[in-house]
């Protein structure tokens, strides 16, 4: 088979396609024959040299693939068929023609969704769900303040929180990218972040509130700023680290709003939880898509051959929605 393989730490032009061997199934696990992966901000951080693959799991970057049941290895309990068209959550090895994955981390298509656009549902939609609603436990008529509006993870969760019944807020570099997160995804609030303080902003167009709930891609640079937008028993939970990995905390006013900050990361997850968070998945996100109030959206799609040009594509933040490689 092909797939994608990072020769050195640096730019888009360190990944190359070479033919390598196609994988075998272990126990637990099936194979896919792989239509379409997603681009995400940490196959960057694996290609720069700062996200090395959790252990055991494959040097080919690619965190969540759509694609067909080719096979199974032993001891398959899911109810599973050759051919069955699913999308599956991954530690590596998406930008390839075939993968491996245990049947847990697997599932099928939702609804009305074809199976190319289907490779930018499971990433987003379990790293959305995840942390909004099983860790911060988002409420109806709470404010939640997500970063990133137009990204992969922004796109999916201000629409995810629309429909949980939350009021948006989102911050965005610049003006086109505030009107298309309020026009076309449905955001209430949109903060151009590069004119504005955004927790003064938020206040000024929230009723004098802040965020119950924060959901950030940046990290360290806008940690300051994070706690201070929180609303009292607010809680700030960090999923990226674009920003840096060190800032400086106030406890003071941590203390004073009776607030949380919490870090998680999906791909070093066992897979029992990645189980449990797909399959919560599959109940809670998979019927909002289906019935069209949330809507995939992808931005542009590459060939293989292409990924290359798909990096740079998605390095420059141009993109609304998803960034695809197609096999």
């Amino acid at each position: 088979m092909k797939a994608v393989y990072i020769s050195e730490p640096g730019g888009p032009e360190v990944l190359e396609v070479r033919e390598a061997d196609a994988p075998v199934p272990g126990p637990g696990e099936v194979l896919i024959d792989v239509v379409a992966a997603g681009l995400n901000r940490a196959d960057v951080q694996q290609r720069r040299g700062f996200y090395p693959p959790p252990p055991g799991a494959s040097e080919i970057p690619g965190l969540e693939v759509s694609g067909r049941i080719a096979g199974f290895g032993p001891g398959v309990t899911k109810a599973f068929s050759v051919g069955d068209k699913v999308v599956a959550l991954l530690a590596g090895g998406g930008y390839a023609q075939q993968v491996a994955v245990r049947a847990e981390q697997v599932l099928r298509v939702p609804e009305g969704v074809d199976l190319v656009t289907a490779a930018s549902l499971p990433e987003v939609s379990a790293t959305v769900y995840s942390n909004l609603v099983m860790t911060a436990q988002l409420q109806p008529g709470e404010t939640v303040l997500i970063h990133g509006a137009t990204g992969g993870i922004g796109t999916m969760a201000i629409q995810l929180a629309k429909a949980f019944g939350a009021r948006v807020a989102t911050t965005a570099g610049t003006d086109e990218k505030v009107s298309t997160a309020k026009a076309f995804l449905g955001a209430d609030i949109a903060i151009n972040y590069a004119e504005e303080d955004f927790p003064e902003s938020l206040r000024r167009q929230n009723g004098g509130k802040g965020a119950d709930v924060i959901l950030d891609v940046v990290g360290a640079k806008y940690l300051p700023q994070n706690v201070d937008a929180l609303a009292d028993y607010g809680r700030l939970v960090v999923i990226g680290l674009q920003g840096g990995t060190k800032g400086e905390l106030d406890l003071g006013q941590l203390l004073k709003k009776r607030a949380a900050v919490v870090a998680t990361a999906l791909r070093p997850r066992p897979v029992e939880e990645k189980g449990a968070i797909m399959n919560a998945v599959r109940d809670a996100v998979w019927p909002l898509i289906s019935d069209g109030r949330i809507r995939p959206l992808v931005a542009r799609t590459f060939p293989l051959d292409q990924v290359q040009a798909a990096h740079r594509y998605f390095d420059s933040g141009d993109h609304v929605g998803k960034v695809l490689l197609l096999m």
